[in-house]
């Protein structure tokens, strides 16, 4: 009967190890670690930010992850001085944030998440206008612009006052449709609907038969039943803005990558180490779930790489 018993006992201690097992197995699929993650800036890669926050609350419910959406200068600006961890920027840095983040002792690695296309877009009651030139666009937005009707772009198109709505200031997509048709960041015609939150310039255009403007794919992929998207024509034909075409970069030369920009500092915390990889890991699926393009494999391995060689202190 003792050895019974004995027997018994040692069989109860083993499922319990077991068991512990099981646990110390499954709590990598529910992480224990807490904290909080700061992130601001681009309101294009703001949806690919959401969109890994809220999936990695599920592996990590005890980290408060905050997005903000003030725009990738915005978010440049809070970056350089420390009151965020991590900065959205659908545009690189420019030199005078670089300047601003050696002042304030802030070191970063900038990380590639996905790629994007600016769609240019116009109501869906707009019979005339479907493709455009990038010489039109900049005939069209060019500083002190004289385009105000549509038949003074091409003379069989109505003559009708053209609407036009597009990012503010602030935002990294006005710098680089600026800097990509008129070939410099931030030339531009002023006379138009400035908008921080791309969704207003959605529901304007959507309202408004004359109404033209431009903003991320994602937007225009998640409004298609509400907007017409333009073929754009760079000298090599005309091409529609598509996941493929970015992808292919035949949507040229409105394509571009999207960034997050990480303090090396903040990257020290384990919230926010675990965080950036689990970004890199499920930014293929949820960019493209979220209307942007994927990179292949071997980018999203050499982001990875990038980010472990930032944790390393010099």
């Amino acid at each position: 009967m003792k050895k019974i018993t004995l027997l018994f006992m040692l069989a109860l201690i083993a499922t319990a190890c077991g068991n512990k097992k099981n646990e110390n197995k499954n709590s990598t699929n529910k992480t224990i670690i807490s904290g909080s993650i700061k992130i601001d800036g681009s309101g294009t890669v703001f949806p690919v930010s959401e969109a890994v926050a809220e999936e990695f609350l599920k592996v990590a419910p005890k980290v408060k992850v905050t997005v903000g959406e003030s725009g990738t200068g915005g978010g440049f600006k809070k970056f350089a001085i420390g009151t965020i961890d991590i900065s959205d920027a659908s545009r690189n840095i420019k030199d005078k944030e670089i300047a601003l983040c050696k002042e304030n002792g802030v070191d970063y690695v900038r990380l590639t998440v996905a790629l994007d296309g600016i769609t240019v877009v116009v109501n869906k009651n707009n019979t005339w206008a479907k493709d455009m030139t990038t010489a039109e666009l900049k005939k069209l937005w060019e500083p002190n612009s004289k385009i105000t009707k549509w038949n003074q772009l091409r003379e069989d198109w109505p003559n009708e006052e053209i609407h036009l709505y597009g990012p503010n200031t602030s935002h990294g997509t006005y710098d680089f449709f600026t800097e990509e048709i008129m070939g410099e960041s931030g030339a531009s015609r002023t006379d138009y609907n400035a908008v921080s939150d791309y969704n207003v310039a959605v529901q304007g255009i959507e309202n408004d038969k004359n109404a033209l403007g431009y903003f991320g794919l994602s937007y225009y992929e998640e409004n298609k039943d509400k907007l017409n998207a333009l073929s754009i024509d760079n000298g090599n034909g005309f091409v529609a803005p598509s996941i493929e075409s970015v992808a292919n970069n035949t949507y040229a030369p409105l394509s571009r990558s999207l960034f997050i920009f990480v303090s090396k500092k903040a990257a020290q915390r384990i919230e926010v180490q675990k965080f950036v990889e689990f970004y890199l890991n499920n930014a293929p699926a949820l960019s493209k779930e979220v209307g942007y393009v994927p990179m292949p494999a071997s980018g999203y391995n050499t982001q990875k790489a990038a980010f472990k060689s930032a944790l390393v202190k010099k």
